[in-house]
């Protein structure tokens, strides 16, 4: 009895071990290819997020006015192409002001505490490139207003020519 008891303790305890080493190498296998895959996914996207290939750029709208009445010009017909200009580089301004930013330089005089002096600008610098006029319309008897905008594959390009910067 001794001999069988002891027989069927060791088959159930052979049993039990390969079902436990079993179980141990599928957890194993699982958990290493987890281990492995998931930092390279982590990096893959962040590579997609640092090259901009994720990025959806969008398009870029300006609009700018102009009035005619101040422009300097010998006849109405020169001056209202002289506002459509200035509105079209209103709007350029405002482009460049979207890519490149806006440079603020101030300064302020203070005299027995109160303010004696206080200016400020705004400076704008920076290459528009592949600009293209939507409109130019009149929007009352004496200003013109130009819309100017930049595709999104030409904000594409820009981004990416400044990452090589």
């Amino acid at each position: 009895m001794k001999k069988t008891l002891l027989a069927m303790i060791l088959l159930l305890t052979q049993s039990c071990a390969s079902n436990f080493m079993e179980n141990f190498k599928q957890n194993t296998l699982a958990e290493s290819s987890e281990d492995y895959s998931a930092p390279t996914n982590q990096l893959n996207k962040t590579r997609e997020l640092l090259d901009g290939a994720s990025i959806t750029f969008p398009t870029l709208t300006a609009t700018g006015y102009a009035v005619v009445s101040i422009q300097p010009g010998q006849s109405t017909e020169q001056k209202r192409l002289m506002a459509i200009r200035a509105a079209r580089m209103s709007a350029m301004r405002e482009l460049a002001e979207q890519i490149h930013g806006l440079k603020v330089d101030s300064n302020t005089t203070v005299i027995d505490l109160m303010v004696q002096n206080d200016t400020f600008r705004g400076i704008v610098s920076g290459v528009i490139r592949g600009a293209r006029t939507v409109r130019i319309n009149p929007t009352g008897s004496d200003t013109y207003e130009t819309v100017l905008e930049i595709d999104q594959d030409m904000v594409a390009y820009l981004f990416r020519q400044a990452q090589t910067l």
